[in-house]
């Protein structure tokens, strides 16, 4: 029997799977050795331009979010990491984006909201070990970021003996465990420098999320680029004056048309206690077109809504989320996912975008 070409074709194809199925084992052993080496030896900082930089690490807020985990954002400014909010995906985000956390300058709290710190415990521990760092990192944050810090150093404190004791002084240098909190004051209509080094200044300011306080937002500069991280907040002029002529303005958003669906959701459920705890949510946070309006009266480049809810797990509710969004504000937005990347080269006005995972 002749076998036409496309007979001829498939059966190759069938072969060939077939051979690939039997070196199943091997093949994925080599391609794991070899990505495994790779991704070990990589220092993806150093293949970044001179500039500023914005990897997020959690776009989202306590609730659910295939697409997003709790408040992180990784940001990059010349050679150095500094992280702020350590939401519940912070560390397995930052390493599937391909960066080391062992080189973590610093972390920075906006506020101890639960979904803001809940990550903490495990970022110090890898930050730790992972690099063999011997000096703790420093967690700068407003009044009260002492208890937060202690808090997760005596949670830890039975791991890091076990640690030093399986792998050694020099391996895990017991002086680099943990943190050391470093306290400051935000004053009122003032942002205040909380950290200098060379080109890169980070100031703090006083955002408004009553009845938590205090909840501060921040301001980085490198070069001659900047951004600022609103931190939750309904709106606030104290954002809006950090942010005037900034690159990017990371900003807190909550569709109260979605919020709305939930609470007639629970109230169908009759979950009362429920009903009124999506109520209370809503009155501590900026809307998208609030967060539109901030930017467009700031005059920023760039607005990244971020610590998104409610969750959007389908493409319609994105264009829900926006709507009214453009009619105030002329710039692009972008409503974050984890694992977007936004990269601001020093001595540029450009903002290249793009996705890490």
């Amino acid at each position: 029997m002749r076998l036409t070409k496309t007979t001829s074709f498939f059966l190759v194809l069938v072969l060939v799977a077939g051979a690939l199925y039997a070196f199943r084992e091997p093949l994925s052993m080599a391609i794991a050795k070899r990505v495994a080496a790779q991704r070990m030896s990589s220092n993806p900082i150093q293949d970044l331009p001179d500039g500023l930089h914005i990897a997020v690490c959690g776009a989202g807020s306590p609730m659910p979010d295939e697409k997003r985990g709790g408040p992180c954002t990784l940001v990059i400014a010349g050679q150095k990491m500094f992280v702020f909010d350590t939401g519940n995906a912070s560390v397995r985000n930052i390493n599937k984006m391909g960066f080391n956390t062992g080189l973590i300058d610093g972390i920075f709290l906006t506020h101890f909201h639960s979904d803001h710190i809940d990550g903490m415990g495990e970022l110090l521990l890898q930050r730790w070990v992972s690099n063999s760092n011997s000096q703790p990192v420093k967690v700068y944050g407003p009044d009260g970021v002492e208890t937060v810090v202690n808090g997760f150093m005596q949670a830890y404190s039975l791991d890091r003996g076990y640690r030093v004791a399986h792998h050694g002084e020099a391996i895990v240098p017991n002086s680099g465990f943990g943190a050391q909190a470093i306290r400051f004051n935000a004053q009122a209509f003032e942002t205040a420098l909380v950290y200098d080094s060379q080109d890169t200044q980070i100031y703090a300011f006083n955002v408004a999320h009553a009845p938590i306080h205090p909840a501060v937002g921040y301001k980085i500069q490198y070069k001659d680029r900047n951004i600022v991280i609103s931190g939750d907040t309904t709106p606030s002029v104290h954002v809006t004056k950090a942010s005037q002529g900034v690159d990017v303005l990371i900003h807190e958003a909550m569709s109260m048309e979605l919020m709305k669906l939930l609470q007639e959701g629970a109230k169908t459920a009759k979950r009362d206690k429920l009903e009124q705890i999506m109520k209370d949510i809503t009155d501590y946070h900026t809307s998208p077109v609030q967060a539109a309006q901030i930017a467009q009266e700031a005059q920023v480049a760039y607005l990244l809504l971020h610590h998104i809810a409610p969750p959007l797990p389908l493409p319609g509710l994105v264009d829900v989320f926006l709507k009214g969004t453009s009619d105030v504000f002329k710039g692009k937005i972008l409503v974050a996912k984890d694992g977007d990347f936004l990269s601001l080269p020093a001595g540029q006005k450009t903002i290249q975008v793009k996705q890490l995972f």
